[in-house]
């Protein structure tokens, strides 16, 4: 009897340089017990020097892997066909006073781009104008305006990124947040196709 294994590949995984990669790493398997405990140790791949940070595993080599060691079994690929491994160094921690500064320079940056905004959209001659139809009285500097306009702002930024500093204030995602999946979505794919063509490359080559 033939027995059936399910293997889901994780879309990207993170491992340290020179580590081996095994299947259970990598994938999530759906086999019996007796099969599964076959399967998880299997190394996939072995990362070394020639390796950069990036490697694109490919279904097929996988299935090849596993067909070695369990021969009599269809083994089903469910999900995406290749994993991509992202092979990351020590970190190394950013000084205190480098922090401050970008944190200082970025802040001035924004400030900058505000007040050029406004400048440039007359934010002052608006508020005078709003002021005077509310009150009937004409004020260069209607800071009761001016006061809780900038509070809103401000509000709005928070609201806007979903953060105060480290903490969510929802479960639902920034559009800056869907824009840098958008974008690492795009850099997979383009990473995958380019592991294909370059395959495809070296074996017209030989």
């Amino acid at each position: 009897m033939v027995t059936t294994i399910y293997i889901r590949l994780h879309h990207r995984v993170q491992v340290k340089r020179y580590k081996p990669i095994l299947l259970k790493d990598i994938a999530i398997i759906s086999a019996p017990e007796k099969h599964k405990k076959i399967l998880e140790p299997i190394e996939i791949h072995k990362v070394s020097k020639k390796d950069q940070n990036i490697v694109v595993l490919d279904g097929i080599k996988i299935i090849q892997r596993i067909t070695e060691n369990i021969g009599n079994c269809d083994i089903q690929l469910v999900g995406p066909q290749q994993t991509i491994i992202e092979i990351v160094t020590q970190k190394v921690k950013m000084s205190k006073p480098l922090f401050l500064l970008a944190w200082l320079l970025l802040f001035i940056g924004s400030a900058f781009t505000i007040m050029n905004f406004h400048e440039d959209t007359s934010m002052q001659a608006v508020h005078q104008k709003l002021f005077y139809l509310m009150t009937g009285i004409k004020d260069s500097k209607p800071l009761s305006i001016q006061i809780p306009y900038s509070i809103g702002l401000g509000l709005g930024m928070i609201l806007f990124f979903n953060h105060v500093f480290k903490k969510r204030i929802n479960e639902e995602p920034s559009p800056l947040e869907v824009e840098m999946f958008n974008y690492q979505q795009n850099i997979d794919h383009y990473m995958i196709i380019n592991e294909s063509e370059e395959s495809v490359k070296r074996i017209d080559e030989s």
